[in-house]
């Protein structure tokens, strides 16, 4: 089915949300020296300077006050309004189609990005799982990048709408994601997908769901080929030192990161557990990655640790360190100039991996 006119939208964007997009979208059109002058003195944390674009955006597009806690329902819905502001515009080449297995818990719905350039059978494809903490995010947040992605590196973008806490608390999601997988694999041929070319690759929450499929699945008959980490959340047993120099005013901040893991976990600990925490897990063995890590994030130093896990394991991992921007930096990478280059590079990393 082509879902390209009939898409779910659960929220509807407010005549003042428009008004505000507008203007958003219009200041970050400004030269960048009247940018440079509206921000002040450049941010510095770290030995890293925030790129112009990015102070700009963190200084006029916050809505909320330092450390603010927002109920979780008012989470989605800022996240499906606002997550394709600063994104790519909605490719029309790129064909989207609807499609659910059945899992443990239930259905699990995908939405399908085909490009229109991509062969009808054996092509390759990445599992994507959105961010948002186990908590928010969903196919329409991440619904532009999804489509770009597969645009841009040709293959199929399978999105899953996989089960949200704290309605659904660990290990439900994640067992949605595990099941997701496995199905893929196994009606790759009649989804006209190569089962020996299906990655694995997410952003925040999705990057921790892209890690332990990695390794939960590494000795299956088709394990993943690639995984593709952005700004991946690793480990919920502890706070690294970026948590403290990064914790406050750059988008996602600690007391946040503290509100998605009380809502996802049970208890402290299922934050030992390797479905929870990969950067726990046995990596022996697992499938080359790429981890691309945002400077003024608290989840920075977990990425970096993992990296070199990864590596002392003898696993190919390439690491991408962009030290001017904020962790959601895949998705403004619209809009954003130095946030698109990130974008780009991650194209030709993907194009040659998967």
């Amino acid at each position: 089915m082509d879902a390209k006119t009939n898409l779910e939208m659960k929220h509807q964007a407010t005549f003042s949300e428009k008004i505000k997009k507008f203007f958003a979208l219009t200041l970050l059109s400004l030269p960048l020296p009247i940018i440079k002058l509206l921000i002040g003195k450049a941010i510095q944390i770290d030995g890293q300077t925030m790129d112009p674009m990015v102070q700009f955006m963190v200084k006029f597009f916050v809505d909320h006050e330092i450390g603010y806690i927002p109920s979780v329902e008012e989470e989605r819905r800022e996240f499906d309004i606002q997550g394709s502001w600063f994104a790519h515009n909605p490719e029309p080449s790129v064909s989207i189609a609807l499609w659910s297995v059945n899992g443990p818990n239930g259905e699990i719905p995908f939405e399908i990005h085909r490009p229109a350039q991509l062969p009808s059978k054996h092509a390759p494809a990445l599992i994507f799982y959105h961010g948002g903490g186990h908590v928010s995010g969903s196919l329409e947040s991440h619904r532009n990048l999804c489509r770009q992605l597969s645009h841009d590196v040709n293959c199929a973008v399978l999105a899953v709408d996989y089960r949200l806490a704290p309605e659904n608390k660990f290990p439900i999601g994640i067992n949605d994601c595990l099941a997701a997988f496995d199905a893929v694999v196994q009606q790759a041929h009649e989804l006209g997908l190569d089962p020996k070319r299906i990655s694995v690759g997410g952003d925040s929450a999705g990057g921790n769901v892209a890690a332990v499929i990695a390794q939960q699945r590494k000795s299956s008959s088709v394990p993943p080929k690639f995984q593709a980490l952005w700004v991946p959340w690793l480990d919920m047993s502890k706070q690294t030192r970026s948590y403290e120099l990064m914790g406050e005013g750059f988008f996602l901040e600690k007391k946040k990161m503290e509100w998605y893991t009380s809502h996802y976990l049970r208890s402290e600990e299922d934050g030992l557990n390797p479905l929870a925490s990969p950067s726990l897990g046995d990596v022996d063995g697992v499938c080359p990655a790429a981890i691309f890590s945002a400077g003024f994030d608290p989840l920075r130093d977990e990425g970096r640790d993992y990296v070199e896990k990864l590596k002392a394991a003898g696993v190919p991992v390439q690491y991408k360190l962009y030290e001017g921007v904020v962790h959601p930096f895949a998705n403004v990478a619209g809009k954003i100039p130095v946030a698109s280059k990130a974008f780009d590079e991650a194209i030709v990393i993907l194009k040659e991996n998967i």
